[in-house]
């Protein structure tokens, strides 16, 4: 990574112009720098990564009324889509027909190029894609919430996850913690499941009632059958069925981790128990603020770990690894 002088439009009638506090550190960051989805969404280099903005409001335009120089606001993963289609009149924009545009890495429709993300020192954003957050919450910590926290929040809304529920989660990185949190907070009896034994621990503290070692074949055995509701957050090639398995009857089992191949599926364990696979993707814009409002009445926020601008090469290779608990955050104070 090196600095780099980048150009930012001025505020237009419905723009803010948002000064960077914070911008959380995701692993697509990481995927996007080393472009690794090249099939999908090749990389254009110079990239400026970060979709996990909370900032503070330095300007308005004529026209905005949600927002006014001096508030706390945030910008997650995508700053614009068609805003026409059904997906976006719904309040899906993450399944804008005609793509979202994303925080960084997409066309610039206003200066060309490229858009460039939140590991800089200031944002320009549409107000419609602009979020409040809410008073009370560690504003470095509430930065992830704006991708790991829509990420997972969005599938347990969408299924309904709440009292009476046996929830699994599936790993315990920077989505899993939040979506322990997040079932916790939601009512439901929490299940880990990891590869980790040290991670435990951690898990119970976080909030999961129960901890699963996955390699354990007995322990998954006995919970054959018995989770209404299953997120699944590796982004690792890893066996999907092992989790098909201990959904009940209608249960389902949703896919927000991203593994690189094709994963193998034992389409016998849907039939037998009308079980579903699915996938989910960020959140709307809509749902992402009923996310962090329901964080503020919580004090919900992400375990994180705060650095300066000038380690994020050290933080990437420490995220390669595994080795963060759970999400960097970059005080962009540094930068300036």
């Amino acid at each position: 990574m090196a600095p780099l002088a980048i150009a930012r439009r001025e505020p237009g009638p419905e723009d803010v112009h948002l000064e960077i506090l914070f911008c959380g550190v995701c692993h697509s960051d990481l995927h996007q720098v080393r472009n690794e989805w090249q099939a999908v969404m090749p990389t254009v280099y110079p990239c400026v990564p970060g979709h996990e903005i909370v900032g503070r409001v330095a300007r308005v335009g004529s026209k905005v009324t949600k927002f006014r120089p001096g508030d706390l606001a945030a910008v997650g993963c995508m700053v614009d889509a068609c805003r026409t289609c059904d997906e976006c009149r719904a309040g899906n924009e993450q399944y804008c027909k005609a793509m979202p545009t994303f925080t960084y890495n997409f066309p610039d429709q206003c200066l060309g190029g490229v858009t460039y993300g939140g590991y800089s020192n200031a944002i320009v954003v549409d107000q419609a894609f602009v979020l409040r957050v809410p008073a009370g919450l560690d504003p470095a910590a509430a930065a992830p919430l704006l991708c790991a926290g829509i990420t997972t929040w969005s599938p347990l809304r969408h299924w309904g996850v709440g009292p009476g529920h046996k929830v699994g989660v599936v790993g315990l990185g920077g989505l899993g913690h939040m979506a322990v949190k997040f079932a916790r907070a939601l009512g439901a009896h929490v299940v880990v499941f990891t590869t980790s034994p040290g991670k435990a621990t951690q898990a119970l503290q976080l909030g999961a009632h129960e901890v699963v070692l996955s390699t354990d074949a007995a322990a998954m055995a006995a919970r054959a059958g018995s989770l209404h509701f299953v997120l699944d957050t590796v982004s690792a090639v890893h066996n999907v069925n092992a989790y098909l398995d201990l959904l009940v009857r209608d249960g389902t089992m949703t896919m927000v981790g991203a593994p690189p191949e094709p994963v193998p599926l034992g389409v016998f364990s849907l039939l037998f128990g009308r079980r579903r696979l699915a996938g989910s993707a960020i959140g709307g814009i809509r749902e992402t603020q009923e996310m962090l409002d329901f964080c503020g009445r919580h004090g919900i926020v992400c375990d994180i770990e705060r650095i300066p601008v000038q380690q994020i090469d050290t933080a990437f290779a420490r995220l390669l690894r595994g080795d963060v608990r759970y999400r960097f955050v970059l005080d962009m104070s540094s930068l300036r």
